[in-house]
């Protein structure tokens, strides 16, 4: 049996970028490497701070990246950009640096493709967000 190499080992990794809301203005972020996050909290005003990822947070969430095919993904899943009514879907981009390369996907929650690829990106999504928020609140209870 041969063994596949994965294409981005963690050994290699530099970073991971999230980014999230309005189309024209992604004023959600976090980027690991500065530990630069910004969002807007339910009261719509923006919250900046400063957010460390240890290793441990950084390789699950590669490992999960791993595990729901991010690789694999195609770079861009755009949606429809005409809505009728309502709110716009927001839109994400991913992104996981390596030292020698790197995968970013641009994801519109209303992109209308595979099932089974909405999924994983939305899985993805909130295991990013479900980390973000669970390191914000143990700086918050540290203080």
């Amino acid at each position: 049996m041969m063994v596949k190499n994965a294409p981005y080992k963690f050994a290699e990794f530099d970073s991971i970028v999230f980014q999230y809301g309005n189309r024209d203005s992604l004023l959600n972020k976090y980027n690991s490497k500065t530990g630069d996050y910004q969002y807007i909290d339910t009261h719509d005003s923006l919250v900046k701070m400063h957010l460390r990822l240890n290793k441990d947070d950084l390789l699950y969430l590669h490992r999960k990246a791993a595990d729901l095919g991010f690789w694999d993904f195609p770079s861009s899943e755009i949606g429809d950009s005409v809505t009728t009514t309502g709110p716009k879907p927001p839109r994400y981009i991913i992104e996981f640096k390596y030292k020698r390369k790197s995968k970013r996907v641009v994801y519109d929650a209303n992109f209308d493709g595979d099932p089974r690829l909405k999924d994983a990106n939305e899985r993805l999504i909130k295991e990013i967000t479900n980390v973000l928020n669970d390191e914000e609140k143990k700086q918050k209870n540290n203080r």
